[in-house]
């Protein structure tokens, strides 16, 4: 399978290429349906919500960052503050997370980004033998080893997972 046959975004194609994972390919799962959240996502595949990996892009006194959770938990925004040692942590506008990744909202893979941005993984994702992340858009959606996943995507591993009460 070619990547362009595979459904990922041109641009993680090429990353997958490069990162020499151009085996992932036959891998890509692509959906008729949306795949944008992780409640669709888990559904489209058959998996747990929590074997969802969101890319969420945050501003770090107005740097981005990259976030890694699980598809069942919650970012907390002032634990991310904490372990980034910054004054203010927001969600990015959608045209920050464009510009920063080089995908739309819903479709942000783990790596193969436009920009090199810090990246933070929460230990969450661990938990599981196989996470599932977006391929680059909000169709298609691809499995990988959550440490390798984390290798692939340069991240620090911390806890900024919302804690329930």
């Amino acid at each position: 399978m070619t990547p362009s046959e595979s459904g990922a975004h041109p641009l993680f194609a090429a990353a997958l290429e490069e990162l020499g994972l151009g085996g992932l390919h036959s891998q890509v799962r692509r959906f008729p349906d949306a795949t944008r959240t992780a409640a669709e996502a888990a559904a489209a595949i058959g998996c747990e919500l929590s074997e969802i990996c969101k890319s969420l892009i945050f501003a770090a006194d107005g740097v981005p960052v990259l976030v890694l959770m699980d598809g069942a938990s919650r970012v907390d925004v002032e634990l991310v503050r904490e372990a980034l040692g910054v004054a203010k942590v927001t969600r990015a506008k959608a045209d920050v997370v464009r510009e920063t990744t080089g995908y739309a909202i819903g479709g942000v893979p783990p790596f193969g980004h436009r920009t090199k941005a810090r990246v933070l993984a929460d230990r969450s994702l661990l938990e599981h033998d196989v996470v599932w992340a977006a391929a680059g858009n909000p169709h298609a959606v691809f499995p990988m080893e959550p440490k390798e996943l984390v290798a692939h995507a340069g991240a620090t591993l911390v806890d900024v997972r919302e804690r329930t009460s």
